[in-house]
Order: structure tokens, then C-alpha cells, then sequence
């Protein structure tokens, strides 16, 4: 897990720029589904052919935070807007990565007040020596994201964009240990969560499952003074009860708490005051899709160093596997 995970946080893939981290899920999937395509947004959807049950959708995002150059100033420095929620004094002092392999560090103006510290106050220094120099390097429009390697912490690893990437590693791991199954599977990777849940939308309408399920991160409240939140790290998988993007399906959300108990799966609930997933998509599909959220349990969310327990990913897995192998007769 730990390889799957470092090769999957480690990848170029802002909202609007996922190709490279979809061709390596493509690689990671192949081998352990009937079907895969692209759709129009970009999301990719992986078929695992069942027999004659129920379609459940699986849905993790692949795309990450970022930033899109705006403009280019004479002396080569790159002003940008975010993508998605980045937030500007987390982002000072961090390198950044652009897909053609250019490198920057973020700096800013001169600030007086800490709290004038907002994105239009900050830059990408490439080390460019003027505009024209900046511009053989990087063009109006290009994204970047943050750089980061994976730090293994034994039973905890350290990454960026674990938000959502280790939703895919939890659908790619359940993947790989499902044998024949009676459901249709469908895993889908979806583009563009952190600009407005827009490719699991698109997503569910094509395929217009009876089940959905988003694999996310959430927040939790175990740190010093943190958030009042019950969630926290080693204590399982988070079976979500709400978020701002939804209220999960309660007759799905009590099945997934049965099926934990039954197999013996650590598990947590998880009410999020703030924040959403791709099931909020999801559930408005259409004519309306039971849907609900297992949750990975995640500290320092839209921070280039987000942290998470082995043993709850694990945790998510196995409940993932086990929804996958039910009758879905909530």
C-alpha cells in the first residue's frame, strides 16, 4: 500500500489537469476490471462486470489543489489564482511543479499585518531572469501543484494531495482482492471535486447507478485544540452521517454500520460541519441515487503535508470490499 500510495501522491494532476494521475490509475486498474473509458469530462470509468445485481458506483476524485498562472510580470515572477481551496499561509515558502517539469518556490510582497497575507499579495518564482526567460518555461493558463514527497512514518505516511488520492488507493486495493462478484462495479475516478464536485455528476448520470459511494477524506478533531469533532486517526473508517454537501442516505449509511459490525471492521462515525464530497453530487442525480461516504480519517486536509493512519485505510478497504460482496438490500 505504502508503493501505491507514494505512486499516486507523488503524481501532476490539479483540477482541470488530471491526465498524467489518470493514466497512472489506468495502469494500477486494468488488470482487475472488464471495462475502462473516458468520458467527456475527462472522469475514468472502470467497469467490473457482475451478474445480474445491483450497480454500485464507487467514486474517489484524482484531482488535487492547485494553482493557474494569471500573469506573467516583467521580471519573470508568475502571479497565479488557486484551484480549488488553497489557502495562502499554508502556501508561503512551498515549491510548487508544473506538469512540463518546471519548479518554483512561492514567495510574497512585503507584508506588514499577517493577515494581509492573501493569494494576490503572493508568486511563483521559477528562477526566471525576466518575462521572456518565464516564458519559455511556463504560458498563461498552466496549473501547478505542490511538491511534496511522501513521507513514511511506519504506521502513518505524510503526503500531498492525499485528498483524494488515497480515496483511489482505497478503490484500487479493493479492486485488486475482489473476485467474482455479483454486483456491477463501477469505479469511477472522478475530475474536477475541488472546483465543484463536477465529474462525479456528470459520471452518475451516465452510468445512473442504484448505490453510490464516495471514498474522501475528512477532518479530525484529535489534534491540540482542534476542532470539537469525534472523528480521529487509528480509530477506523469514517462512515459519514452528514456534510454540507449532503445527508447520506440513512438506510445505506445503517447497512454500511451493520456490514462493519459484522465483519468485525473498526469503524467511526463522522458528521462533517464544514466541507463536502462527491456523493452530494451524486444523490441529485437524475431522478435521485441512495448514496452515502466512507471516510478516511485525515489530518492537515489542503496542506501540502496531509497525514493518515495505515490501519484506517485499511479499515476503509475491507468495508469497501465487503459493500462491493453484499446483496445491497437496505
Amino acid at each position: 500500500m505504502k508503493d501505491l500510495i507514494k505512486k499516486l501522491t507523488e503524481t501532476f494532476g490539479p483540477a482541470g489537469a488530471e491526465g498524467p494521475i489518470r493514466e497512472v490509475i489506468r495502469k494500477e486498474v486494468e488488470p482487475y476490471v472488464d471495462e475502462i473509458r473516458v468520458d467527456a469530462l475527462g472522469n475514468l470509468i472502470c467497469h467490473k462486470k457482475g451478474q445480474g445485481g445491483k450497480k454500485l458506483l464507487l467514486d474517489a476524485h484524482m484531482d488535487e489543489i492547485g494553482l493557474m498562472v494569471t500573469h506573467i510580470d516583467d521580471n519573470g515572477f508568475l502571479r497565479f489564482g488557486t484551484i480549488g481551496g488553497v489557502n495562502p499561509y499554508i502556501s508561503l515558502g512551498q515549491r510548487v511543479y508544473f506538469e512540463n517539469g518546471t519548479f518554483g518556490v512561492i514567495g510574497s510582497e512585503k507584508i506588514e499585518d499577517p493577515k494581509d497575507v492573501k493569494a494576490e499579495k503572493l508568486f511563483i518564482d521559477i528562477g526566471a531572469k525576466d518575462k521572456k526567460s518565464a516564458e519559455e518555461k511556463v504560458k498563461i493558463g498552466d496549473s501547478a501543484a505542490f511538491f511534496q514527497p511522501m513521507l513514511d512514518l511506519g504506521s502513518r505516511v505524510v503526503a500531498k494531495a492525499m485528498d483524494d488520492r488515497i480515496g483511489c488507493a482505497v478503490i484500487i486495493e479493493t479492486l485488486r482482492r475482489l473476485g467474482p462478484v455479483r454486483n456491477e462495479i463501477y469505479a469511477v475516478f472522478a475530475v474536477q471535486e475541488e472546483v465543484g464536485l463536477r465529474g462525479a455528476r456528470v459520471a452518475a448520470f451516465g452510468i445512473e447507478p442504484d448505490v453510490g459511494v464516495a471514498f474522501d477524506v475528512t477532518r479530525t478533531g484529535d489534534t491540540p485544540k482542534g476542532i470539537t469533532m469525534e472523528v480521529a486517526l487509528g480509530k477506523g473508517a469514517a462512515i459519514k452521517v452528514k456534510d454540507s454537501s449532503l445527508i447520506c442516505h440513512p438506510g445505506l449509511k445503517e447497512y454500511m454500520v451493520k456490514l462493519a459490525t459484522q465483519v468485525e471492521i473498526p469503524y467511526q462515525l463522522e458528521v462533517l460541519e464544514a466541507g463536502g464530497t462527491d456523493s452530494g453530487a451524486i444523490q441529485l442525480t437524475k431522478a435521485g441515487i441512495p448514496a452515502g461516504v466512507i471516510s478516511i480519517p485525515c489530518r492537515y486536509i489542503h496542506s501540502p503535508s496531509e497525514m493518515v493512519d495505515l490501519g484506517d485505510v485499511e479499515a476503509c478497504i475491507r468495508l469497501c470490499k465487503a459493500l462491493c460482496e453484499s446483496p445491497l438490500d437496505f
